[in-house]
């Protein structure tokens, strides 16, 4: 099947994770299921934003590093980073040293303070755009995802956030977190975690 690699195992997976050990295990174990907390929905929006332009395994083997640098993502903590923290950060080889992109997580924590304030949790905003079953492709293949790198749900939940001063938040880079933390389900055809996460959103009790 287009897009399949039958591993040791002899289980089918999407074809991204090519057969590297961290990587598969990140395809096995996280990618796809449903988060609520708010520090790893913080982080993994900030990753997503660093991975523009960069393949995600380069940001998987750093996000330690990032983690370290950044406070775990405490986006309360990473709000009330000054500049001493933006060149500590710079000049830090464990990570992407984009200024851009640094800076730009300094202010998103400081809108995630916001977002939460209003909605009472990250969760609660993000979730609130999952899209319906009718908003999503009947058949989850190879062809079908590759050809829709944005959704009209990623383009509106990438506008919301830019009106509230968010940045580095594109269309992709959503549709890349909605991927990620579980709001959609983009194992394909043929991926033994597609019927896992299935599963798993039908039994998840959203924010």
């Amino acid at each position: 099947m287009a897009g399949i690699i039958t591993g040791e195992d002899g289980r089918g997976r999407c074809f991204w994770h090519g057969g590297l050990e961290d990587y598969r295990r990140y395809h096995d174990e996280e990618w796809g299921r449903p988060v609520t907390d708010d520090i790893r929905l913080f982080e993994k929006i900030c990753l997503e934003g660093f991975q523009s332009g960069l393949s995600w395994l380069t940001i998987l083997r750093k996000r330690e590093n990032f983690r370290a640098g950044f406070a775990g993502f405490d986006f309360h903590k990473v709000a009330e980073f000054g500049e001493a923290d933006i060149e500590r950060l710079v000049a830090d080889a464990g990570i992407i040293r984009h200024r851009g992109k640094i800076v730009s997580t300094i202010n998103n924590a400081r809108r995630a303070i916001e977002l939460q304030q209003e909605f009472g949790s990250l969760a609660k905003f993000f979730w609130s755009f999952e899209p319906g079953a009718d908003q999503r492709p009947a058949t989850r293949d190879l062809e079908t995802l590759r050809a829709n790198p944005t959704t009209p749900v990623s383009v509106a939940l990438s506008k919301n956030l830019k009106k509230r001063g968010w940045s580095f938040v594109g269309p992709t880079t959503i549709y890349a977190f909605m991927q990620a933390m579980g709001m959609v389900n983009d194992h394909i055809d043929g991926c033994f975690c597609q019927s896992e996460v299935d599963e798993m959103r039908l039994r998840f009790k959203r924010p």
